[in-house]
This record gives C-alpha cells, sequence and structure tokens, in this order.
C-alpha cells in the first residue's frame, strides 16, 4: 500500500499493517493475461492491531466474525484489468467494511400502538373484501 487507510475519524490505518497479495486474475485479458498479476488480495489483521481503538475493534470483530480468519480480514478485488485499479477497488472495499463494522448499532425502534382511524381503516377494508367474496359464492338452491 502507497498510503495510510483512512476509515473514519478515530481510525487511520498504517500501510505497514497491510498486506496485499497478487495473483493472476481469471478472465479475458489478451496477450498479457498469463503474465500480469493483476488481482489484488489485501489483508488486514484486525484482531492484533495497534491502531484500532479496543471497542471499535470488539464490535468489529463481533459483526465480522463470519468473514475474519484467525482474526485476519481478506478482501479480493480482480474486476479491472490493471493491478493499479485492483489495489484501489481492495482498499476501498477495505475501508467501507470496516466502516461499516465500526459504526454504531442504529437506535432502538420504540414500538407504537395503531392509531384508533388506522384500526378502523384497516377493519373496514377486511370488510368490504369479505363482502367481495361472500357476493362471489354461488348460491345453490
Amino acid at each position: 500500500m502507497d498510503g495510510d487507510l483512512v476509515v473514519n475519524r478515530r481510525v487511520r490505518i498504517p500501510a505497514a499493517e497491510l498486506h496485499e497479495r497478487f495473483s493472476r486474475s481469471s478472465g479475458p485479458g489478451g496477450q498479457g493475461v498469463n503474465t500480469t498479476d493483476s488481482r489484488v488480495e489485501l489483508s488486514f489483521d484486525l484482531a492484533r492491531s495497534p491502531s484500532v481503538p479496543e471497542d471499535l475493534r470488539e464490535r468489529a470483530l463481533e459483526r465480522l466474525a463470519g468473514r475474519l480468519v484467525e482474526g485476519t480480514l481478506t478482501v479480493a478485488a480482480s474486476e479491472h484489468r490493471a493491478q493499479l485499479r485492483n489495489r484501489a477497488a481492495a482498499a476501498e472495499r477495505l475501508r467501507s467494511q470496516l466502516a461499516a463494522a465500526f459504526a454504531p448499532a442504529p437506535a432502538q425502534r420504540r414500538p407504537t400502538r395503531p392509531t384508533r382511524g388506522s384500526q378502523r381503516r384497516r377493519l373496514e377494508t377486511k370488510r368490504q373484501r369479505s363482502d367481495v367474496k361472500r357476493l362471489r359464492r354461488s348460491t345453490d338452491d
């Protein structure tokens, strides 16, 4: 990585903590496809990083538990033919996943009761629908 990865106001990940791995990308690519390592895997050791505050680390480890392998988050990018563009895409993908994991939980919804008018309208609609179905029935004498 060239520079630090800024996730949010509190978290800035130094480039030294990010590990890139390059490999051959699948799909079309012309003559250079067999010699160019354009696929990028970007890894970040979330569990042991000193640059992540403890409260955010716990929240992220819980939320990303299904994506972590021994505390390490890895993202891959191979949608572009150029390695540089894949590096930028992987960095952005890692940043957005970490930002979502660090975000505070949304406020709990305070349950409310339906209004008297909405209850009346719901029952009236049910009555009308019932009448329509009742009138469709055949009357065998």
